[in-house]
C-alpha cells in the first residue's frame, strides 16, 4: 500500500519538473534566439519478484516474471535546436544564422560562450558587442564615422567611410558548430557553454559545409510553439491530478484497513 503512495509522490514530483519546463519555455517565447526545453523521464528500479522463465517445473519455465517499479525519475532536459522564424528589423547590426552554427562571444573572465541571439549593438569604442556588452570573437570595430555597414551572406563585414568610394572590410563574423548542440549548458542572458557532451567547436565562415548563412537586418525568434506548449501545459497538469488521485485512493485503502483491525 505504501509502495504506491511512493511511487505516485515522484509522478506528481516529475510532472511538477516538466510544468517547470513549459513555463519556462512560454515566458522566454519573445526572447531572441531562445531555443525550446523539453523534460525527459526514465523509470525508476524495479524490485524483481520473480524472474521470467524461472523454473515451474522439470520442463517448464514462467513466460513471466514480477517487476514491481518503483515510479519515476526526471533524467535530464534538452534544448530543441530548431530554427526558429525570421524577424525583419532592417538594423544593419541585427544578423540571423540560416541553418546551424552559433555565434562566439567572449565572456569577462576570458572564456568563450555561444548564442544564436544576433541582436548586436556598437559599444563606445565602436566594437560590436551582445546586449551585455560582450564582444563577439573574432572582434570586429567599426572605425567612427563609418557608414552603410554590410554583413554579408558568409560574414564579411564592410563600411563605407566619408570620402571613399569603395567599402572597407573591417572583419570577418565566423560562427561555430557542435557535433552534439543539445548537450552544451544554458548560463542564462542568451548565451551557452561548451561540455564534454556537446564536444568541442568548430570554428568557419558562415555558408561552408556544416555551418548556416548569414541574414542581415533580421533576428531569429523563439522556437517556442504556444500551441503546444499549451497542450504540453494540459497533458502535465492532468498526469499530477492523475498521480493526486491515487495518493488519494490509496490512501482510502489504508483508512480502510486500518477500521478493520
Amino acid at each position: 500500500m505504501f509502495r504506491s503512495l511512493n511511487v505516485a509522490a515522484t509522478g506528481m514530483a516529475a510532472q511538477q519538473t516538466r510544468l517547470e519546463g513549459i513555463s519556462h519555455n512560454i515566458a522566454n517565447s519573445n526572447t531572441v534566439g531562445f531555443k525550446k526545453q523539453r523534460v525527459e523521464f526514465q523509470d525508476l528500479l524495479y524490485q524483481m519478484v520473480k524472474l521470467p522463465g524461472t523454473a515451474t517445473g522439470e520442463t517448464t519455465e514462467a513466460p513471466l516474471g514480477v517487476q514491481l517499479g518503483s515510479g519515476v525519475r526526471v533524467v535530464g532536459t534538452v534544448n530543441i535546436h530548431e530554427q526558429g522564424t525570421f524577424l525583419n528589423t532592417d538594423n544593419p547590426l541585427d544578423i540571423a544564422i540560416e541553418g546551424p552554427g552559433f555565434l562566439t562571444v567572449t565572456r569577462e573572465d576570458g572564456t568563450l560562450a555561444y548564442t544564436r541571439a544576433g541582436n548586436l549593438k556598437a559599444d563606445s569604442t565602436g566594437q560590436i558587442v551582445t546586449n551585455d556588452g560582450l564582444p563577439i570573437d573574432p572582434p570586429i570595430s567599426l572605425p567612427q564615422g563609418a557608414t552603410n555597414v554590410t554583413i554579408s551572406s558568409n560574414g564579411k563585414v564592410t563600411v563605407m567611410m566619408p570620402g571613399e568610394d569603395d567599402p572597407m572590410d573591417v572583419g570577418q563574423i565566423q560562427t561555430a558548430t557542435f557535433v552534439n548542440p543539445s548537450g552544451l549548458m544554458n548560463l542564462g542572458h542568451n548565451l551557452m557553454e561548451r561540455t564534454q557532451a556537446s564536444g568541442d567547436p568548430v570554428f568557419a565562415d558562415p555558408g561552408t559545409e556544416g555551418h548556416g548563412t548569414i541574414m542581415q537586418g533580421a533576428l531569429e525568434q523563439s522556437n517556442v510553439d504556444m500551441v503546444e506548449e499549451m497542450v504540453n501545459l494540459i497533458s502535465a497538469q492532468r498526469s499530477y491530478e492523475i498521480n493526486s488521485r491515487v495518493i488519494s485512493s490509496a490512501d482510502e485503502m489504508l483508512r480502510s484497513a486500518s477500521e478493520m483491525a
